[in-house]
């Protein structure tokens, strides 16, 4: 029977993401690295599965020059999440690929220390992401309004593989100390298994958003809790002024830096302002301004739901019918069909938020 070992399956597993990943991409400019570092996991899943599957030593060097590969795509894609730059005109973006070019030199000139460098390479670039994770979803201002929580949470687990893979690598490189490898095929299939877990969720960027995390509500409510300065007042009401004047909330792409360059302030004083005057996240304020216009055009239009939703600002189906029901208290159609009934009978229907 025909032996096909377990990476293989992943790299297909992968491959589908990355389809998946680009045919989500809506039009807009794709992020260049989240698109090559599945693409790089989809080749290091494959030669993981030749090396340990089949036994074929000689593809090691390979694999030793793709590992180094993955920390430096990794930051690049969430670290130019901060500003609206093009990704490919970062400073110092041709520094990020030294440690692969280190690699391929120890590969071809000193073997010895490739085990340490790896490790270091991992844990340098994991301890970076998890400083970025660290600042909060405000860190990631480029991204969009509707998912900047399924990036800022795909950001979070990146963050902690990269740790994990170095470690991994410190246990591997004991147990070929000890035991001559002996359990180093079934660790390297668990870090394996946990890049697909990594691109799963960063696939997640090009399209898919989730609900506010704990973590997110949490600093909202204590930000909220601190009285709001005459400050946060005046922000919050030249916002509110700006988004019904110009509609920015229809703007699917529009994310947090690009709100505050409009003010001229710096994006911690819009958060902040936001927060604590309307107790509530940025993307819920722009949400809810973008329901109370999806309201009304099913109040007053015969268009259908799916037109109304990209028409009002949002992206996806499952945001559009979450946040319509976190600020109504009902679903879109059943909405619709309210507001028709209180037409007819000459009733007025307020939302629930």
């Amino acid at each position: 029977m025909l032996f096909v070992p377990l990476p293989f399956v992943v790299a297909f597993l992968l491959l589908i993401l990355l389809v998946q990943m680009i045919r989500r991409n809506d039009g807009n400019a794709p992020n260049p690295f989240f698109t090559a570092l599945i693409a790089v996991y989809v080749l290091q899943s494959v030669v993981i599965g030749v090396r340990w599957g089949y036994g074929v030593l000689q593809i090691l060097p390979f694999q030793a020059a793709l590992a180094a590969i993955v920390p430096s795509l990794a930051w690049l894609s969430f670290e130019g999440l901060r500003d609206g730059r093009s990704p490919l005109k970062r400073p110092l973006l041709l520094v990020h690929g030294l440690p692969a070019l280190l690699i391929v030199g120890f590969v071809a000139f000193w073997p010895a220390p490739i085990s340490l460098a790896l490790i270091l390479i991992f844990l340098g670039y994991g301890i970076a992401l998890t400083w970025l994770a660290w600042a909060g979803p405000n860190a990631l201002g480029s991204s969009r309004l509707d998912g900047v929580i399924s990036t800022y949470r795909a950001l979070q687990v990146t963050a902690f593989s990269i740790l994990a893979s170095g470690l991994i690598d410190i246990v591997i490189s004991l147990d070929f100390a000890e035991t001559g490898g002996v359990y180093s095929g079934g660790i390297v299939a668990f870090g394996n298994v946990l890049a697909l877990l990594i691109l799963g969720t960063a696939a997640t960027v090009a399209g898919a958003s989730q609900p506010p995390s704990e973590e997110a509500e949490a600093a909202a409510e204590a930000a909220s809790a601190t009285s709001p300065s005459e400050e946060d007042a005046q922000i919050a009401a030249s916002l509110d002024t700006l988004m019904q004047s110009r509609t920015l909330y229809r703007d699917a792409d529009l994310n947090l830096n690009r709100l505050a360059r409009k003010m001229g302030l710096s994006i911690r004083q819009v958060s902040t302002a936001i927060n604590r005057v309307k107790s509530m996240s940025v993307s819920q304020y722009v949400n809810d301004y973008r329901v109370r216009d999806a309201c009304r055009l099913l109040a007053d239009t015969d268009e259908p739901i799916t037109r109304i939703m990209f028409d009002a600002g949002f992206q996806t189906k499952s945001n559009f019918n979450r946040e319509f029901l976190r600020v109504t208290g009902m679903s879109p159609k059943a909405w619709r069909a309210r507001a028709l009934s209180a037409n007819e009978s000459g009733d007025v229907i307020r939302l629930a938020g």
